[in-house]
């Protein structure tokens, strides 16, 4: 079986060349006909170089840094088979964890996820990990076992029906495990260990806990904004209806202003639930057409 492997790259001068030499060599030993394309994307520290010198590597760059997950798009738009792994440039991954995904990558799934055994990631960022897991299992109503693993297969019809929503930062990997678990489309996972990184850092910054807010409030918003205004209404429903009894059980009458603001305010709640309910489905599949 051929088939592309798409690697971002962001500033990885320190080890890329042996991640790639390595990877090159499994590839011709055991699958010749599949290739290799790396996304330089925008790197400062001539990270584009020493790929382009590594023989049998598709080389495409960013003029600026776009993202990772713009890369991957990159690199899916440029990749010549039905099958693309995506592959981390610092290390973590090393040619063997490619063989335990194909055997999956055929019909009827859609997409194979190396689901990373033992990991856990900086400390820092596992409360933003652990609330972001609880809402993507809450929307997709599945136990996802890896959120954001950066080994997986894509079938590239399918990334393609739906790239129109995938946004263009690191966020790539989590919002395209949810819409093909919420679009009912086939993913497997695959238990693998990765490496420590041996180039490039992770870095936290204070914004990424903002940014991991507006994440969850983008799912929801984009799978199931329902799960957001429904409570909303009935909440404001039954402030209305609590507001009603005590004004009849005090003036003998039902309305008042508080009833009325109330009543307005769920009525609106739950019309613009309905509409963004509408509005999310409608983004959804209009990539597909």
């Amino acid at each position: 079986m051929a088939f592309s492997v798409v690697i971002p790259a962001f500033n990885e001068a320190h080890g890329i060349d042996r991640v790639l030499r390595e990877l090159i060599a499994h590839l011709h030993a055991r699958h010749p006909g599949s290739e290799v394309i790396v996304v330089d994307d925008g790197s400062a520290d001539g990270t584009a170089a020493i790929v382009t010198a590594v023989p049998g590597v598709r080389v495409l760059s960013h003029p600026v840094n776009k993202g990772y997950g713009a890369a991957l798009k990159t690199g899916m738009r440029a990749a010549a088979h039905d099958w693309c792994i995506t592959y981390d440039a610092d290390g973590q991954h090393t040619p063997d964890l490619i063989d335990l995904l194909l055997p999956h990558c055929r019909e009827p799934n859609h997409m194979v996820v190396g689901k990373r055994e033992t990991y856990e990631g900086p400390w820092i960022r596992r409360p933003g990990k652990w609330l972001l897991q609880r809402v993507a299992n809450w929307l997709t109503g599945v136990t996802i076992p890896d959120l954001n693993s950066g080994l997986r297969a894509f079938h590239r019809p399918q990334f393609f029906r739906y790239m129109h929503l995938f946004p263009s930062g690191f966020s790539l990997s989590t919002t395209s495990t949810v819409c093909f678990l919420r679009q009912n489309l086939n993913v497997v996972y695959v238990p693998i260990r990765i490496q420590p990184r041996v180039s490039g850092k992770s870095t936290v910054r204070a914004s990424d806990a903002g940014k991991t807010f507006m994440l969850i409030l983008r799912l929801i918003m984009l799978f199931s904004p329902l799960r957001i205004f429904l409570p909303a209404a009935v909440f404001f429903g039954l402030l209305t209806a609590a507001d009603m009894l005590y004004e009849f059980s005090v003036t003998g009458d039902f309305a008042n202003n508080s009833v009325i603001a109330l009543f307005t305010l769920t009525s609106l709640t739950f019309f613009f639930g309905l509409l963004a309910d509408q509005i999310a489905a409608i983004r959804r599949e209009i990539g597909g057409k």
